[in-house]
């Protein structure tokens, strides 16, 4: 346990204050530090939940809020409405809202831009928010269970490397995160060279 954890760890608001804060910077880690914290009692597992499910669902709304504000910066606006593909974008994002939710939740490096986005085109703040609301409790109880149990387990219960799970599990994390990036990156390069070639033996024939 880290030196300074003793003392917050006595008043639980406090620690579900940590928790939160800790979600908005990084929420990989908040999670996994609020699994190890509530499998060694430093804080109860109600508030450990809450806490996290919390900090990520609010730092998804404030992407939302984030993006709405984008709408008044007319330079933006310029530069999105020029896009050949804004529209289109926009229709989706407006028509399948829980689900584009979940996919931006669960496929890593489409959060910050997803959110955003969907604030930008102003999609129904009550289904957007259903939709967080009900990603969030899956993808955090996934992920701190995984964290929970393994902090819980016999050969690291008592074991002072227990927090060190703490930022092994963001790397772990953070490399799937990149890994998935990349493939999808990938994935979308060939697809848009395929149709570029495509129209070039259209124009040639």
């Amino acid at each position: 346990m880290p030196d300074w954890l003793p003392e917050i760890s006595s008043n639980p608001w406090q620690m579900a204050l940590l928790i939160i804060l800790l979600s908005y910077l990084l929420e990989d880690v908040a999670i996994a530090f609020a699994a190890v914290a509530a499998s060694e009692g430093s804080v109860s597992l109600p508030v450990a939940l809450a806490a996290t499910f919390v900090g990520i669902a609010t730092g998804d709304l404030g992407l939302y809020g984030l993006g709405y504000t984008a709408r008044y910066s007319r330079v933006l606006r310029y530069r999105l409405y020029r896009n050949r593909h804004f529209k289109t974008v926009r229709h989706r994002f407006n028509k399948h809202i829980i689900a584009n939710v979940f996919l931006i939740r669960f496929i890593p490096g489409l959060r910050a831009v997803g959110f955003s986005l969907s604030g930008f085109f102003h999609v129904g703040l009550v289904r957007f928010s259903v939709g967080v609301g009900l990603a969030t409790a899956l993808w955090t109880l996934v992920v701190f269970t995984c964290v929970y149990q393994l902090g819980g387990s016999d050969w690291l219960f008592e074991s002072h490397y227990k927090w060190f799970l703490v930022p092994g599990v963001a790397a772990v994390l953070f490399l799937i995160n990149r890994i998935s990036v990349k493939k999808i990156d990938s994935k979308y390069k060939n697809r848009r060279n395929g149709l570029a070639k495509g129209k070039r033996d259209a124009v040639v024939e």
